[in-house]
């Protein structure tokens, strides 16, 4: 299993990915993704802004992820609870976003991959913490997150307005 920055070229192995998310959350009855979320646009911003990543198991892509470590704007605030590390206006974090794995790969050990990659790429910063938002439906996600260490620490909301519930994991 191989993790390195996507680039233009993996686009259409990619979008796939995205369209599955989309089914499995869609079966769990939660409207997170179902409006084309993430689009071709925004994943080709991340691509261009350096920030996609994708898991390669021989030369398939079987997931993909972002990680943002400028700031997350929707989580300046967060409701009922609090950061486990603080104010989030001081950007002593890394923030993951749009993680998707291949259904037919789940279960083999791809969210561990990134997580351990996420975590590696916070410390490397010197950064505090991890933080991650998920739909409050989103079962699936949110069990992964329990599993690797991710505490729920409160409410954010989306730019759309949409709640989020917030989880962070302290490194080491």
């Amino acid at each position: 299993m191989q993790i390195r920055l996507a680039t233009l070229r993996d686009l259409d192995d990619l979008m796939p990915l995205f369209e599955e998310a989309r089914g499995t959350i869609a079966a769990l009855g939660i409207d997170q993704w179902q409006d084309g979320y993430p689009s071709r646009p925004v994943i080709e911003e991340d691509i261009r802004l350096g920030r996609s990543y994708v898991v390669e198991i021989d030369t398939d892509i079987v997931g993909t992820f972002v990680l943002v470590d400028d700031g997350e704007v929707t989580y300046n605030e967060i409701f009922g609870g609090r950061w486990l590390t603080g104010d989030a206006r001081v950007c002593h974090y890394v923030a993951i976003h749009r993680v998707a794995v291949a259904v037919a790969r789940r279960g083999s050990g791809i969210s561990t991959a990134i997580m351990d990659y996420a975590t590696a790429h916070a410390r490397a910063l010197g950064r505090a913490s991890l933080r991650i938002d998920t739909h409050e439906g989103n079962v699936v996600m949110r069990r992964m997150l329990e599993k690797h260490g991710f505490t729920l620490c409160g409410e954010i909301k989306l730019l759309s307005g949409a709640p989020r519930v917030a989880y962070e994991r302290v490194l080491d």
